[in-house]
């Protein structure tokens, strides 16, 4: 096949980012070259159509297709680990837009919108100096822990938010008794999801007498967990993941000069808006 006289012309790199999974986990296929210097792209016009793109969205394909289009060294974004998924999203937006992004945000005191230029930069820093608590010692336990990947994320999102919406819309119930029921059924459902996504965060659980990572054997360990356990393990895991949310930034509010922590979600339907 010949070659295209406008290759010379096609988008190149315009930053290289460290995945700040490096070392924790390593699924093969995913990807392929230097994990502590991958080429970032920005995002063609079709990548932009499809981070609009509301079913998408919901599903996660939207990112996972963008990911895979701006940073060609991932082949496979479903497994690509969540730790890394903002990262690759603030680099991306810096490949496409810029450094900065103007967000605006409503002071809490005093109601006034304020507009602010954000650096994307400090979101970069930030990620680079997270560190991954990867163990739980219990007792004689030794209790493993993963990231979960961003298909296990994206799936586990959306049966939450189906279990929500069931439970908002059982409101609309008239039988008290079957509204209960209901109800009691869909708490009920929500604790086994928790259970399944905390075992989905843990690798293995090494004990004297060996070690068990079949799924199924920790679901069910964890199912008949003593309390105080089950909340050591949980106090690990929700400690990771306070510490690989994006940065909360300090600004001012121009109207009552009070300070206020901005902290941007990096919901994709919004923040590849180029404002």
């Amino acid at each position: 096949m010949a070659q295209n006289p406008l290759q010379k012309y096609f988008r190149q790199p315009k930053i290289f980012i460290s995945l700040p999974s490096k070392g924790i986990y390593n699924t093969p296929g995913v990807i392929q070259g230097d994990v502590t210097n991958l080429p970032v792209y920005g995002m063609t016009g079709m990548d932009e159509i499809i981070m609009k793109t509301p079913d998408a969205l919901l599903t996660g394909d939207s990112v996972v297709k963008v990911i895979e289009s701006c940073c060609p060294s991932i082949k496979n974004a479903w497994e690509l680990s969540n730790l890394d998924t903002d990262l690759m999203l603030a680099a991306i937006r810096i490949a496409t837009f810029g450094t900065t992004m103007g967000v605006l945000h409503t002071c809490p005191k005093c109601g006034h919108e304020n507009a602010y230029d954000i650096e994307l930069g400090q979101i970069i820093d930030h990620f680079a100096k997270c560190e991954y608590e990867s163990k739980v010692v219990v007792d004689q336990l030794i209790v493993k822990l993963q990231p979960l990947s961003y298909k296990q994320v994206s799936e586990f999102a959306l049966k939450n938010y189906s279990m929500q919406k069931t439970l908002q819309q059982s409101s609309a119930i008239e039988d008290e008794l079957e509204r209960q029921q209901v109800v009691a059924g869909l708490y009920k459902q929500l604790g086994v999801l928790r259970n399944e996504i905390f075992a989905a965060g843990i690798e293995s659980v090494d004990m004297p007498s060996g070690s068990v990572s079949e799924r199924v054997f920790i679901i069910e360990w964890l199912d008949n967990a003593d309390k105080a356990t089950f909340d050591t393990i949980k106090k690990v895991i929700n400690r990771n993941n306070e510490s690989w949310k994006t940065p909360a930034m300090p600004v001012q509010c121009e109207e009552c000069e009070s300070e206020n922590l901005l902290r941007i979600e990096l919901d994709q339907a919004s923040f590849f808006d180029n404002a």
